[in-house]
C-alpha cells in the first residue's frame, strides 16, 4: 500500500541448473538472463528453466551481434531499392532496404539480424547508417537529374530510434551533412508507435513535416491498427502489407481487408500504396478498388 494505492508486483524468473547448464559464473548469469526473457515472452509472472535450445539460440545471437558490429565497421552492409510506381507505371519513389553480405555466408536477410539488432541496441547504429546512405544516394541521383519532382525515398524507422529524445535533431544533422532535399524523404512508422506516446509522436511528426518530410504507416493492418490514433496523427500514407496483396486474387478475406484499408486511407485524405504487386491481376484489382500506388 503506497499512499493509498494498492500495487502488485510479479516476477519473471529464469532458472539455471549448475553445473549442468553452465560451469562458470558468467555462463550461469547469461543463461539465466536468457531464460528470464523466455519467461517474459511466455506472458510474464512465471518461471522458465534454461534449455539446450536456448543455449544454441543465445550463442547464435551473440555471434550475430559480434559479426554485425564488424559488418558496420567493414562496409559489409548495402542498400537495395524497391521501386514504387504510380497508375501509369512510372517510378515515383523507392523504399530503402538494408542487406548484409557476409564474406563467408553470403547474403543475410534482415529477418535474421534486425530483431537481434533491436534486442541489443545495435538498431540505432543501423538506422543511422541506412538514413545517411539513403540521403547520399538521393543527392547522387538528383545531381544526375534522374529523379522526378515528386520522388520519395521511403525509410523504415525503428521504434527505439523514433522514441529517442534527440531523434528530430539527429535527422536534421544528417540532412545538413548530406545536403539532401528533405522533401525527397518519407519516414515509415509502425503501428506500435501510434499508441506508445501519442503527444510526443505527433510533435515529432509535425516538426519534421515542416521540413518537407512525409510520414507513412508501414504494413498497415498487421499490427495494432489503432484507428483512434490514426485519425488524429498528421500522416500522409498507408502501406498495405504484401501478405494481404499476395492472395488478393484468390482469397476473399484478403480482398476485403485490402478494400477496407483503401477506404480508410482515402477517407482520411491519405495516399495508399500496396506492397508486393507482382501480377497484372493484382494490379487490376487494386486499381479498381482505388489504390493508385504500387
Amino acid at each position: 500500500n503506497l499512499s493509498g494505492n494498492i500495487l502488485h508486483s510479479s516476477a519473471s524468473t529464469g532458472i539455471v541448473i549448475f553445473p549442468e547448464d553452465g560451469s562458470t559464473s558468467l555462463d550461469v548469469l547469461k543463461y539465466a538472463d536468457t531464460a528470464m526473457y523466455q519467461a517474459k515472452a511466455a506472458g510474464r509472472d512465471t518461471a522458465v528453466f534454461f534449455s539446450h535450445s536456448m543455449k544454441v539460440a543465445a550463442n547464435k545471437r551473440l555471434l550475430v551481434e559480434k559479426e554485425l558490429r564488424h559488418a558496420l565497421e567493414t562496409d559489409q552492409l548495402s542498400l537495395h531499392f524497391q521501386p514504387q510506381y504510380n497508375i501509369d507505371r512510372n517510378i515515383i519513389g523507392a523504399e530503402a532496404l538494408i542487406r548484409w553480405y557476409h564474406p563467408q555466408r553470403g547474403f543475410i536477410m534482415p529477418v535474421d539480424f534486425v530483431p537481434i539488432a533491436e534486442e541489443t541496441g545495435l538498431i540505432l547504429a543501423l538506422d543511422e547508417w541506412v538514413l545517411f546512405q539513403a540521403c547520399e544516394q538521393i543527392v547522387e541521383w538528383d545531381g544526375k537529374g534522374l529523379l522526378p519532382q515528386d520522388f520519395r525515398m521511403a525509410i523504415n524507422l525503428s521504434s527505439r530510434q523514433f522514441m529517442m529524445k534527440n531523434f528530430v535533431q539527429n535527422i536534421k544533422q544528417i540532412i545538413d551533412a548530406t545536403g539532401v532535399d528533405a522533401s525527397f524523404l518519407e519516414m515509415e512508422l509502425t503501428e506500435r508507435l501510434l499508441i506508445s506516446d501519442f503527444e510526443e509522436t505527433s510533435d515529432k511528426i509535425k516538426e519534421l513535416q515542416e521540413l518537407g518530410i512525409q510520414f507513412s504507416i508501414d504494413d498497415f493492418g498487421t499490427g495494432y491498427s489503432a484507428l483512434s490514433y490514426l485519425k488524429r496523427l498528421p500522416l500522409d500514407r498507408l502501406k498495405i502489407d504484401q501478405s494481404f496483396v499476395h492472395d488478393i486474387t484468390v482469397d476473399p478475406s484478403d480482398a476485403a481487408i485490402v478494400d477496407t484499408i483503401i477506404v480508410i486511407g482515402l477517407h482520411l485524405g491519405m495516399d495508399v500504396i500496396a506492397e508486393g504487386v507482382e501480377t497484372e491481376a493484382q494490379y487490376n484489382i487494386l486499381l479498381n478498388k482505388g489504390c493508385t500506388s504500387y
